[in-house]
């Protein structure tokens, strides 16, 4: 993962309502920004989630792990910038990246484990995240589908 090169950045201004009781930002808030800066990448690169989907007939890109580390507090009017990486491209998942800094300060690093569901019958699977791959790396997602 080169650092110096992240696929996207998505800045926020943390809130008073962001925060627990001590002041500092409410952990699970940082998952949840981790999810949103997926969701802008798509944005970014001319899709969202839903058209995303629909062009490749899946049910959802979901998660399948996630999990963070917190280095330092992030408090009421912080501007917060989380950065993404596609860490480990396999088959059937893709691992993303995040650290969330605000100026040169680290307040979280974490991952979040994707694949792209599409449906069996009646159930659920996995597909191929490779449209997924083409379409971050700038390839056309016109006319193609997950397997």
């Amino acid at each position: 993962m080169d650092r110096d090169n992240p696929l996207f950045q998505w800045a926020y201004t943390i809130g008073f309502g962001d925060c627990d009781p001590a002041g500092i930002v409410f952990y699970p808030n940082y998952l949840r920004w981790f999810d949103a800066t997926f969701h802008a990448l798509l944005r970014a690169r001319g899709k969202r989630h839903e058209a995303f989907c629909d062009a490749y007939g899946l049910v959802g890109t979901g998660l399948m792990d996630v999990g963070a580390t917190f280095r330092s507090p992030g408090q009421d009017g912080d501007d917060l910038v989380i950065s993404i990486w596609a860490d480990d491209w396999r088959d059937k998942a893709v691992r993303f990246a995040y650290r969330g800094t605000v100026g040169e300060r680290l307040l979280v690093e974490g991952y979040e484990l994707r694949g792209l569901f599409v449906r069996d019958g009646d159930r659920l699977k996995l597909g191929s995240v490779a449209p997924l791959k083409a379409f971050l790396e700038g390839g056309s997602i016109d006319g193609d589908r997950a397997g």
